[in-house]
């Protein structure tokens, strides 16, 4: 039986990963299309919206809370889908309509007392650039916009567990696996 080669993340530019090494992630800021969920806008006939989300996204947030850890959703769009999405996963923080993430991001800091190197964010386009290049580490979905520039490329889509590869990597990096692990294994 042939063995595949595991699938690592490709590290865009690694060396600010490193350079945070030791500082603790406290809070990731989520997008919502293109992140969250898969980016696609279906309607049905009637004209309802609908959205996808992934299940392993929305466990991977729930365990990353567990651990005491945040959670921000900004999006530029607005959506009672994402409201009850964000109700679901208990996401207290949730900032729809959004033009000028980083701004938001700046007063949701503020608010938990907490600095851009403690924290962590992941964006698909170009509306994600500033708040990307703002925090301590940025992902990007492998389906991003190409030119989007984040310290690491995720190996998964949106809406198809990007979010909870971050998360993964995160708990790592954090050095809270074992505590991750605890509850389940």
């Amino acid at each position: 039986m042939r063995r595949l080669p595991k699938i690592q993340p490709n590290f865009v530019k690694i060396t600010k990963f490193q350079k945070t090494e030791n500082e603790v992630i406290k809070i990731i800021f989520l997008d919502v299309d293109g992140c969250l969920s898969d980016g696609g806008l279906y309607h049905s006939n009637g004209g309802e919206e609908m959205k996808k989300f992934n299940v392993k996204d929305g466990f991977g947030i729930q365990e990353w809370q567990r651990l005491g850890l945040k959670v921000a959703i900004i999006t530029g769009k607005s959506s009672q889908i994402v409201a009850n999405r964000a109700r679901e996963l208990k996401i207290d923080t949730l900032f729809q309509g959004e033009k000028d993430k980083l701004s938001r991001a700046e007063q949701i800091l503020k608010n938990f007392n907490l600095s851009f190197d403690e924290a962590a964010a992941i964006g698909d386009d170009i509306n994600d650039a500033k708040l990307l290049n703002a925090v301590a580490i940025s992902f990007k979905p492998a389906d991003a916009l190409s030119s989007l520039k984040a310290d690491v490329a995720l190996s998964k889509n949106g809406g198809c567990g990007a979010v909870r590869e971050m998360i993964e990597m995160l708990v790592d990096k954090n050095g809270m696996r074992e505590e991750w692990n605890s509850k389940w294994l």
